[in-house]
């Protein structure tokens, strides 16, 4: 009997069959210690054999429900069929040819989704890249060609990637800056509008943290010297946190107002993840530039910067680039997951998420006084966890609920500049019946801490 592929053909079942790890993953996990660097860890070692739909299968055989998504990545399932479909044609056609030397369709293709998917009807341009955190570089770089100045502003919380640069623009050092620095200079961090930790409350958060920001931009930068205001509409690492309504256009209004690039990092935020195409159309955000990467191509590394033609044609020729950038196959996979978020209304499925997840969730912290917040968007949802009778950050619980989730066959990922976060990213694809089940088994775990 031929294997099964993986793909939305596997069956859409959670099937635990050994200990999590079970042996194979066990003897492969020795071997990664044996020769990977130890720098590179793993939430849950595992060792995936195939994946599609919402579930995970293991070389041990069993099969878990996934709601990381490879960190937002997946959104379209694992080897989605459009996605297989367009790289595999791609790949018997050629691998590789460098858009910067002899270039090929399918990169301007890509280019032209992005411009009619983002928001703005203004005439927009992109660069292709390999990763969020080229693509988050690319954008510093842009903006301070266009605008001949050198300060960055970014928000407190925020998570912009792993380069020398993006290190310095991320706020959380461990374990993403420990020990890696200097980092690059002119980059200045104010604060973000965080409801939940906000110290006069949630009400008074937008407006305060707006005044707090754009003061300490004025007084101890100088606006006339900022590039560019990078901020995530939805913060992936500091916590899935959303800033209070009216903050994102204030300042917005603020960088416009002043000359400078209002970036957009939709890393993790975009593709449907919301359950709108890009987190910042729920405000009604026009950036100037956005950042994209993680679900545009289905597991496939690409990235992009998209943003007004005149701001992205201020860098000379050959500024821009990169060997991979653009990879052929990953501009196919690219148009693979456009089209399959487009044809699986995949927007709709993020909201429907939402309706199942939050609730649920919301019940549960009804029980659990050490769940402080349930917040998020469509399939964007996160718990926050606190010690009891108190808004202090409990990580430990944190890491006791998702080691007990892994141990029952549900992949969930903890985060938040506090290590107090439970994020939830399913594939959008998921079907309802293994979502109900995985937040059965959420549930389930709160009784053993």
């Amino acid at each position: 009997m031929t294997e099964l592929s993986g793909g939305p053909a596997l069956p859409q079942e959670r099937r635990v069959v050994t200990a999590i790890p079970g042996p194979k993953s066990q003897e492969l996990w020795a071997r990664k210690q044996a020769t990977v660097a130890g720098g590179v860890g793993a939430v849950l070692p595992v060792f995936v054999k195939r994946a599609g739909g919402g579930v995970l299968e293991d070389v041990d055989g069993n099969s878990l429900i996934d709601f990381g998504s490879g960190i937002a990545v997946t959104s379209v399932g694992n080897s989605a069929e459009a996605v297989v479909r367009r790289a595999t044609a791609q790949l018997a056609a050629f691998t590789h040819t460098c858009a910067m030397v002899a270039p090929y369709e399918p990169y301007i293709e890509v280019c032209e989704q992005l411009a009619e998917l983002t928001p703005g009807d203004h005439a927009k341009k992109s660069a292709l890249f390999n990763s969020g955190a080229e693509a988050v570089e690319n954008a510093v770089k842009i903006a301070r060609v266009h605008t001949k100045r050198q300060a960055v502003v970014v928000f407190d919380h925020g998570y912009h990637g792993r380069t020398n640069l993006t290190m310095a623009l991320t706020s959380k050092n461990m374990p993403y800056k420990q020990g890696f620095g200097p980092f690059a200079p002119e980059v200045y961090r104010v604060p973000v509008a965080y409801p939940y930790r906000w110290l006069t409350g949630p009400e008074n958060c937008a407006q305060e943290a707006a005044d707090q920001a754009i003061s300490q931009i004025t007084k101890q930068i100088g606006a006339e010297n900022v590039a560019a205001i990078i901020i995530e509409p939805v913060l992936g690492e500091g916590g899935f946190i959303e800033p209070a309504k009216g903050f994102l256009p204030a300042i917005a209004n603020f960088a416009k107002e002043n000359g400078i690039v209002f970036v957009a990092d939709e890393i993790q935020s975009g593709f449907c993840r919301t359950g709108q195409w890009f987190a910042c159309e729920d405000e009604g955000i026009v950036p100037d530039l956005i950042t994209t990467a993680k679900g545009i191509a289905g597991g496939l590394p690409l990235a992009a910067v998209t943003g007004r033609a005149e701001i992205m044609d201020a860098a000379h020729a050959g500024g821009l680039g990169g060997t991979y950038g653009g990879n052929p196959v990953a501009c196919a996979a690219a148009l693979g997951s456009i089209e399959t978020m487009r044809e699986q209304d995949l927007n709709a499925k993020a909201r429907r998420i939402g309706e199942i997840m939050k609730p649920r969730l919301t019940a549960i912290a009804e029980k659990y006084d050490i769940i402080g917040e349930v917040r998020g968007r469509g399939a964007m949802i996160a718990i926050e966890l606190v010690k009891s009778g108190s808004k202090e950050p409990n990580p430990e619980a944190t890491a006791a609920l998702a080691k007990a989730c892994h141990q029952e066959g549900l992949l969930v990922l903890t985060t938040g500049t506090y290590g107090n976060v439970l994020r939830f990213l399913p594939p959008l694809v998921i079907g309802e019946d293994l979502l109900s089940e995985g937040l059965d088994i959420l549930e389930g775990a709160f009784a053993t801490i």
